[in-house]
């Protein structure tokens, strides 16, 4: 095979058309909570005081460190992760373990004598030969 062919098998695989499905709904999903976050939660959380940081600076030796860029980046971090946490991986979790199957009844016991897994219908154990009781 050619290389065409071989990059055409590659970019055809299920996982790579599923990861870039998966980065394009990403990202317009991340328009989505950014939007949620700057225009609305920042928002509120801006009521009561300042919310704004950028402007804060300490100057040393003549060159400028802005940590309210820093400190403005950590809240919209937390206020994004928060609000993720929130509305969409709490509710998620709830909703698969309200759909979840039932766990799968056990196909094996274990021995009392010398602790092994053992078949469910086994009346004597396989590795130490002690006679089970039912």
């Amino acid at each position: 095979m050619g290389i065409w062919e071989d990059f055409k098998n590659f970019t055809l695989k299920g996982n790579v058309i599923e990861l870039a499905v998966a980065v394009v709904i990403g990202l317009a999903f991340q328009a989505v909570i950014t939007a949620l976050v700057n225009d609305v939660i920042n928002g509120l959380i801006g009521i009561p005081g300042k919310a704004d940081f950028s402007s804060f600076s300490v100057a040393i030796n003549g060159s400028p460190i802005l940590y309210g860029a820093f400190i403005n980046a950590i809240i919209g971090f937390v206020t994004i992760a928060l609000v993720m946490f929130f509305l969409i991986v709490r509710p998620y979790q709830k909703f698969k373990s309200r759909n979840a199957p039932p766990p799968a009844a056990a196909a094996t016991k274990e021995c009392p004598y010398c602790i092994t897994q053992i078949s469910l219908k086994a009346t004597r154990c396989p590795n130490c030969t002690s006679q089970l009781t039912a």
